[in-house]
């Protein structure tokens, strides 16, 4: 049994301003028992990596509606790595079928798109976390 409950940061990465699929995320992460932190909107690699170091999360969870997966997710997995941290990352929001094996090799643990239910979520997080 885990001492505390799963750590989150969720954060839009890019230039992306649309956060409200974001906050929902956040709202079902908390009410199943996760907790939250939410880093907002604009923000880089780097700074997601930072705060990450900061909070001590379990799993970063980054939301992308823009187009730019390919390159960001896998540069926020790069940028976690370089300051010596294993937090798997998870994405969420438009992502063509056709480049979810490009995402896992550039390991990205998972993927929801529009449509995934409350509890599919949490399983996505809780499994990223190691099943905890």
């Amino acid at each position: 049994m885990r001492a505390r409950p799963l750590r989150v940061l969720l954060a839009k990465v890019g230039l992306d301003g649309h956060d409200r699929g974001l906050r929902v995320v956040a709202r079902i992460l908390r009410d199943g028992g996760l907790e939250v932190i939410y880093a907002g909107l604009r923000q880089t690699p780097e700074t997601i990596a930072a705060a990450a170091t900061q909070e001590d999360v379990d799993v970063v969870g980054v939301s992308m509606h823009n187009g730019a997966h390919l390159t960001l997710a896998p540069a926020v997995v790069a940028a976690l790595r370089s300051v010596g941290l294993d937090t798997p990352v998870v994405v969420g929001g438009i992502v063509p079928e056709v480049d979810l094996p490009a995402m896992r090799a550039a390991g990205v643990a998972a993927v929801l798109g529009p449509g995934a239910s409350n509890e599919e979520v949490v399983e996505a997080v809780r499994a990223a976390a190691g099943g905890a």
